[in-house]
């Protein structure tokens, strides 16, 4: 039988050296003259958009520049648009990716046309990223939702046109602050939350670390766009019993050397953004996630409870880094699989007082 046909919406901003390589991976991909590449620009300058314009493909393309900058905002602008909305499957790709692989993508849309309601690539991450993610994003979504994704965050997935519908309706759904968030880099976390409401999420195991520009420089607006989204929409779940036999998390921390200066300015940089909170002591990480997630149960704000928990997270990516950086994979491994059990832990007599 012919799969129907699929779509993909391209965010960028300022990727004129990556773009044609990604469009060309992704055309290859769906594989299909019926299907439609979106290309979602806000650059500061015609490049990303002319280099897209001159790749050949066999889908057709459709080019949006000039929008509101800010990636959730380019993908509900795109995923808004006619072509998109008649897709029984969309890929969404990072354009910033080197190296594109088309098997990647499509392998995702195969596990979407097969059933899922979002799949999304797992890559392992070198030990040094994904800090949010390993921190935080993945051990708090598994605890709430008992959805365990590996790389929660990562711009690499496809989502059924259902899946993505509802996204588009609870994004017009909500108040303007989360808005903001979710029209920023909070767009990866409420696709994926979003979609696991209605249907099954999965993720397509890669075998090489991703190689695309680091998230490091932006962490800040990363922290302060995802975090509200995390918090404000896993509060409406409620967390599962750890069953009585379980396997425990794996955790892919891929090994490289950090040189010395450049671990000495991330740690400058973390140590400049927020002072160490007070009494962390008390309660070491992950307490402070629990802490922020039963606050938000209870009323705050998320983006409030991101804002208090800012400070206990970047002492816990400080130490991280700093006592860590001769560790072997495999302790780093046991650090964040023993954080990840002990959120959810924690988190269980939430749920049975509630």
């Amino acid at each position: 039988m012919t799969p129907k046909p699929a779509a993909a919406i391209l965010p960028s901003r300022n990727e004129a050296a990556t773009i044609a390589a990604v469009t060309a991976a992704v055309d290859t991909a769906l594989d299909d003259a019926r299907s439609v590449i979106v290309h979602a620009d806000s650059s500061d300058d015609p490049g990303t958009a002319a280099h897209f314009a001159a790749t050949p493909t066999r889908a057709g393309k459709v080019g949006l520049t000039g929008l509101e900058r800010g990636k959730g905002a380019q993908i509900l602008a795109s995923a808004r648009r006619p072509e998109i909305a008649t897709a029984e499957v969309v890929l969404i790709a990072d354009t910033d990716t080197r190296n594109p692989d088309p098997a990647v993508y499509r392998a995702l849309l195969d596990r979407v046309r097969d059933g899922a309601a979002l799949a999304i690539a797992d890559y392992p991450r070198h030990w040094d990223e994904a800090n949010l993610t390993n921190h935080l994003a993945r051990p708090l979504i598994a605890a709430v939702t008992g959805h365990d994704v590996p790389q929660p965050l990562a711009g690499d997935l496809a989502v059924s046109r259902e899946a993505l519908a509802a996204a588009v309706r609870a994004a017009a759904a909500l108040p303007g602050a989360l808005a903001s968030c979710t029209n920023g880099y909070g767009i990866d976390a409420f696709l994926l939350l979003t979609a696991a409401a209605i249907g099954p999420v999965t993720s397509e195991q890669i075998s090489e670390p991703k190689q695309h520009a680091g998230s490091f420089p932006h962490l800040p607006a990363i922290f302060h766009q995802a975090v509200p989204v995390l918090l404000h929409l896993t509060a409406a779940w409620s967390p599962p019993p750890i069953p009585p036999v379980s396997e425990p998390a794996i955790y892919r921390a891929a090994d490289r050397a950090l040189a010395p200066d450049s671990l000495r300015a991330m740690l400058t940089t973390l140590e400049s953004l927020a002072p160490l909170p007070d009494g962390y002591d008390d309660g070491p990480w992950p307490l402070p996630v629990a802490d922020a997630w039963r606050a938000v149960n209870s009323g705050t704000p998320a983006v409030d409870a991101a804002h208090q928990l800012w400070p206990h997270y970047l002492h816990r990516v400080r130490d991280w880094l700093a006592s860590l950086q001769h560790a072997t994979p495999r302790q780093r491994a046991q650090n964040l699989t023993a954080a990840h059990a002990r959120l959810h832990t924690v988190l269980i007599p939430a749920a049975g007082a509630s």
